[in-house]
């Protein structure tokens, strides 16, 4: 299920989800082929991508696969997770699939089952916006606006997104989180942070590094950094207002005079290469996470660059399997 989300910034959503549902489509077509030759682990590579995105049948099979154990370890709750998932989606077989392999368990496995699907489905969407950072990968904000309002647990699901995502986008092999707040220490900060650095520290799979302030937004030591939306989308705003005060300040001092002006011709080319980098026309816009297909979120007034750059991000997102990954890390399946 695609959430619906009011964002106020342009959705380039329609393309990207049709792209996004064709290759679920070629994944089960190649998947199902796969089965056929009798190769199941190409066919669990293929058929988890698919159900990544939303296809029913492929949703099936992944069910299917566990269930029999066939490339993968058998494990029926997450076979009955798969069956219910199909189910809700509309795939009447999954149900007989679903009610059979519930047979073969217990109270505990089943509602241990029930709630893996529940995660599934509860997973909070989340805008990841890249911060651009001289000479290195920009830092990954998020939440930057689709949550004014979020629970601790979630700040985890975010962590865990973004460092999918900036894995997928930025080759990062394990990106260091860190908890935006008004100071390092853990203890300081509002219930809702103390208990989400708690959460933080103990999650599995991601690089907690604590607490980080705004200043650190613009510099390397940090990777992805997780807030509220509110909080994210203040800050977002804030380096935007900063960025274009410093920018027009500059350049009307260039301006200022002749003397300034003919300086300039030597400075402009120097501080040509860090504008394009500071650019967010040249990083492609943002990317709501959490949704069953790729989706970027650009300003209204966008430029022709910005975009062909969310284009090209978006088939590259498409083509690494962001999707699949986002839910991997948010779920484990």
């Amino acid at each position: 299920m695609v959430r619906n989300i009011s964002f106020k910034r342009a959705l380039l959503a329609g393309g990207f989800l049709l792209a996004s549902a064709g290759m679920s489509l070629a994944d089960y077509n190649t998947g199902t082929a796969a089965f056929n030759a009798g190769d199941y682990t190409r066919a669990f590579q293929e058929y988890r991508q698919s159900a990544h995105a939303g296809n029913p049948l492929a949703q099936y099979m992944m069910g299917r696969l566990y269930a029999e154990g066939r490339g993968v370890g058998e494990d029926k709750p997450t076979a009955y997770m798969w069956f219910d998932l199909s189910a809700s989606n509309g795939n009447s077989r999954a149900i007989t699939a679903r009610d059979a392999i519930a047979a073969e368990m217990d109270a505990d496995e089943i509602e241990r089952a029930q709630e893996m699907a529940a995660d599934w489905r509860a997973n909070r969407p989340a805008i990841a916006t890249p911060i651009p950072v001289p000479g290195s990968t920009p830092t990954v904000l998020l939440d930057a606006g689709a949550n004014a309002e979020v629970q601790a647990a979630w700040l985890v699901q975010f962590a865990q997104m973004g460092t999918a995502y900036c894995r997928a986008r930025y080759g990062v092999a394990e990106p260091r989180v860190g908890l935006l707040n008004i100071g390092e220490e853990g203890s300081k900060g509002t219930d809702l942070t103390k208990e989400a650095h708690g959460l933080l520290r103990a999650a599995s799979g991601i690089r907690f590094v604590g607490n980080v302030e705004g200043r650190d937004l613009l510099t390397d030591e940090v990777d992805v950094v997780v807030t509220d939306g509110f909080t994210g989308n203040v800050a977002l705003k804030t380096l935007e207002g900063g960025m274009k005060f410093l920018r027009d300040a500059v350049f009307a001092a260039m301006m200022s005079s002749d003397e300034a002006i003919k300086a300039s011709e030597t400075l402009l080319p120097l501080l040509l290469p860090l504008a394009e980098d500071l650019d967010p026309d040249s990083h492609g816009g943002a990317m709501a996470l959490g949704l069953q297909g790729v989706c970027i979120i650009s300003h209204g007034s966008s430029s022709a660059k910005a975009i062909v750059n969310a284009v090209r991000v978006a088939k590259d997102m498409v083509e690494s399997g962001l999707v699949a990954k986002v839910q991997e890390a948010v779920t484990g399946t």
